[in-house]
């Protein structure tokens, strides 16, 4: 077989791919809660059981899809789970009220809750620590990618057939790609069109080669300095996910037509935010000669000053400037998000990533499950804009989190040889 220059890349562009249908489907409910709300007379409250449906089955999932994942290995099980959630996606045309709506959800959740790790652990095995962050940005891309496609997509498919055509549809693609991950993924030991240039440089694996026990996982000071700020920063984009498009309608007065209009913009300020996050760790070390670690969390500051701008929503007049401020806080939780990410790969060893990466998501989305119910209860009497102004408070709390308990500059200076 031929080699293919550069396949590292091509890899996440592949695992990219896979990440902006999961999030496509995802995000499909999110879309069409103004509509199904109406159509499937649905309660505030009602509709987040649904969206915590989803929540807790995603939450409890991600570490147990991520052990799945490093014992059965990733080419066979990541192609399992996105068939999983294409039937799952599919199912949601069958709804008929909230309860079977919440079910169709936590199914979805807990197949989806296998994306991220297993896209963190395929950069893992591709990827060396300078690359990592810089391919994690593109990866974590496909989650605002899906996030942006979403609107127009979703709604084009409504509104020329009906909402149930709308989830057949994104729900099928995952089928499409599940099929493609299977016949081109392959580990870079085994991959027939790797050069034998870039196979020389892929990581090799931890000493020892152990699988570390989640017991063991909870004991680690990094383990806690990594899932604190995931669970303080993942409220935000679970409101920007599922509830944007309701806020719009409720608050700003847009109709279906408006909110695809504008619904899909923090998204793609998000997809910079994750891009440009990723190339962000490279530069620091490079001309402020920054260690690794403290990089990434140099990062992660700047990320959570920026998430001020999404708390002002209630401050502002007009959908525009708070469509404005949104976007400033995509870009913000995406630079974070790709960042605490990419954390992972540095402080972990391969055979764990995915379950170590699990174990921190689950943290993270045990937040916004938490702010999401908050939400839920507490929208129809206080409005959005007070629970808005929560969200920049708790990344700038995370990031002093991530410093107090990483000690990146301190870790740096004992092992200088980790930006190699």
């Amino acid at each position: 077989m031929a080699t293919v220059a550069r396949l590292r890349w091509w890899i996440v562009g592949l695992v990219c791919a896979g990440t902006i249908i999961n999030y496509i489907d995802r995000n499909a409910l999110g879309v069409l809660a103004p509509h199904l709300t109406e159509e499937l007379d649905l309660s505030t409250q009602q509709y987040s059981w649904v969206v915590a449906a989803f929540q807790v089955a995603y939450t409890l999932m991600q570490p147990i899809c991520g052990a799945i994942l490093d014992a059965v290995g990733l080419k066979s099980a990541f192609a399992l789970f996105a068939v999983a959630w294409s039937i799952a996606g599919m199912g949601h045309a069958f709804a008929g009220g909230w309860m079977s709506l919440a079910a169709l959800r936590g199914l979805l959740g807990a197949s989806e809750a296998a994306a991220i790790p297993a896209g963190i652990k395929a950069i893992g095995e591709w990827f060396g620590p300078k690359d990592r962050s810089v391919a994690v940005g593109f990866f974590n891309a496909g989650t605002s990618l899906g996030a942006m496609i979403a609107p127009p997509l979703v709604i084009w498919l409504t509104l020329t057939w009906d909402w149930r055509t709308a989830f057949l549809v994104t729900g099928a693609l995952g089928i499409l790609w599940a099929f493609a991950w299977w016949r081109l993924y392959e580990s870079p030991a085994r991959h027939a069109a790797l050069s034998d240039t870039e196979r020389a440089q892929a990581p090799t694996a931890s000493p020892g080669g152990a699988v570390v026990p989640f017991r063991a996982l909870f004991r680690q000071r990094v383990f806690w300095a990594l899932a604190i700020p995931r669970f303080l920063a993942e409220p935000a984009w679970q409101t920007f996910s599922f509830w944007i498009p309701l806020y719009l309608a409720r608050e700003r007065g847009l109709d279906l037509k408006g909110i695809a209009l504008f619904a899909w913009m923090p998204f793609l300020a998000a997809d910079l935010g994750g891009i440009l996050g990723g190339y962000l760790s490279p530069f620091l070390m490079g001309r402020l000669k920054l260690g690794l670690l403290t990089s990434r969390a140099a990062g992660v500051a700047l990320g959570a000053v920026l998430m001020i701008a999404p708390a002002c929503v209630g401050l502002v007049h007009g959908p525009v400037a708070a469509i404005a401020l949104f976007c400033v806080g995509g870009f913000a939780h995406q630079m974070i998000s790709v960042l605490i990410n990419t954390l992972t790969t540095d402080v972990f060893p391969r055979e764990s990533l995915a379950r170590a990466n699990g174990l921190v998501g689950m943290m993270g989305w045990t937040g916004g499950l938490l702010f999401s119910l908050l939400v839920g209860a507490l929208a129809d009497r206080t409005g959005f804009g007070p629970l808005f102004g929560l969200l920049g408070a708790f990344d700038v709390l995370g990031a002093l989190v991530l410093f107090a308990l990483l000690r990146p500059m301190w870790r740096d200076r004992l092992s200088p040889a980790t930006g190699s």
